[in-house]
This record gives C-alpha cells, structure tokens and sequence, in this order.
C-alpha cells in the first residue's frame, strides 16, 4: 500500500457485485467489513439499487451478517428525496414500490409535476409509462431526475438493463438532460461526502463497476478501487479510467490497507 493512503478514514462499498452477487455473499467479504470497523475507519454503503429503501437494505444486510445502519446507506432515491423535499417540489414517481419509503413527504402528481422521476422498474415499464413521462417533460415543462445512470446489472438469469437506458432514452426524445442522483453523479458523491463529513482525499470508493464506482469516485477527488468481482470484466482494464488499486475482491481490503 502506497504511503498516501495511510490518510483515508472512510471507506464506501458497494453492494451488489461486491459485497455479493444472485449466488450469495462474496467470500470473505463479511469478514473485511467487520475488520475495516474494528479499525475505527467510518464504513457506508453506497448503491444504485432503487428497489429497496435504506431500511430495507440495511436489514438485508444485517441478515447476511453485514453490519449495517439504515442512517449509512445511501441510495439514488435517498439523494432524490432529499433535494424534492427541500424544494417542496411535486414529482411523477416512476420508481420501485421499494424505493417509495426514501422519497416520503414527496407529493406524487401524475397531471402536472415539477419533476419526472425515472428509477429501475424493471419488468414493469411499459411503453405507456415512459411515453407519459416523454409527454409530461416535452409538453409540460417538467425537469427529468434519473436515479442513477446505471446501464446495466447481473441478475441470477444474466445481464439486466437498468434504469440508464431509459433515462438516456427521455434525454434523447425530449433534448433535456436529466438530473442524475446516483453513481457517477458528482453532485450525489458531493452529498455523501457532505454527510460524511470528510473531504474526498480522506475516502475511497470500491466497487466492481469501473465507470460508475472508479470513475464517479475518482471525478471527485476521491480514491477509486476495483474488484474482479460482479460485473467486472477484464476489458475494464484497456479503457480510459485507471483504478487506483485492483483487488481480486473485497476480501483483500483490510490486507491490502495494511
């Protein structure tokens, strides 16, 4: 370990893909988060998921042995709800029933909303849904929020798309850009290190998503660590983003911090 990085204080995980997978818990990947607290470094889980609220997570978590409070995981839908609260502003919901629980006290208004909400509905989307969220943008001035510009994800069946395409899919139709809560989002980064209350050269990402985890971290000046886990392919290695350190998994965190 390089003599710069004895100053983090803060590590920031992601979930699926590096602390698990459809298969279960990454080996070892228990074991490196209770040893990353036991060495008093502040531990947060930062995802994209927007099917499950922090308190649903949190509870998983713990379930898989994970230590975990709600008040430590931040999500697209956390950030999303956070800025719509504050602005008092109403929003078409197009998100997971799980995702609902972070955007409590938003006014959900499907005629004339302030802002388009795009999370992963998976299955769920339709070609009615996202024409009306095409036609609330274009036609009735509303702003576009996508929770996270994730492309894609493994799921037990195979690759997945996420919520990016159809974000993208809005920006192009509607020649609006959407607002991005979520990896790799700056802005989103910004309010978890606002939360946690360290400047980014004291925190480091890691994950299994060189684009979003890596990439998203190091834009802000923080550290960014990749694990060959999860989606990670090695053609990830041959692209423009250089990972500041490459694990064979989250397993070898504590170790490899020293």
């Amino acid at each position: 370990m390089p003599p710069s990085w004895k100053d983090i204080r803060a590590i920031l995980l992601d979930l699926d893909g590096t602390l698990y997978t459809a298969e279960g818990t990454i080996p070892g990947a228990v074991e490196a988060v209770w040893a990353l607290r036991t060495r008093g470094l502040a531990v947060r889980f930062v995802t994209n998921t927007t099917t499950r609220s922090c308190r649903a997570l949190a509870e998983r978590l713990n379930r898989m042995g994970f230590p975990a409070e709600p008040a430590e995981i931040y999500t697209p839908a956390w950030a999303a709800g956070r800025f719509l609260r504050q602005r008092q502003a109403r929003a078409y919901l197009l998100v997971p029933e799980g995702a609902r629980e972070d955007l409590e006290g938003v006014l959900d208004e499907e005629e004339r909303p302030d802002y388009v909400v795009i999370g992963d509905l998976g299955e769920a989307w339709t070609f009615e849904r996202l024409n009306r969220a095409f036609r609330l943008i274009l036609e009735h001035g509303a702003g576009l929020i996508g929770l996270g510009r994730t492309r894609y994800w493994r799921a037990a069946d195979g690759l997945r798309l996420d919520v990016g395409p159809f974000v993208a899919a809005l920006e192009e139709a509607t020649g609006q850009k959407a607002m991005i809560f979520g990896k790799p989002d700056p802005g989103f980064f910004w309010m978890v290190l606002e939360d946690l209350g360290m400047p980014p050269e004291q925190v480091a990402m890691v994950g299994d998503d060189i684009e979003i985890d890596v990439g998203g971290a190091q834009a802000v000046g923080m550290r960014g660590i990749l694990v060959r886990t999860g989606k990670f392919r090695p053609a990830d290695l041959s692209g423009p983003i250089r990972p500041d350190a490459v694990l064979a998994s989250v397993a070898e965190l504590p170790a490899w911090l020293g």
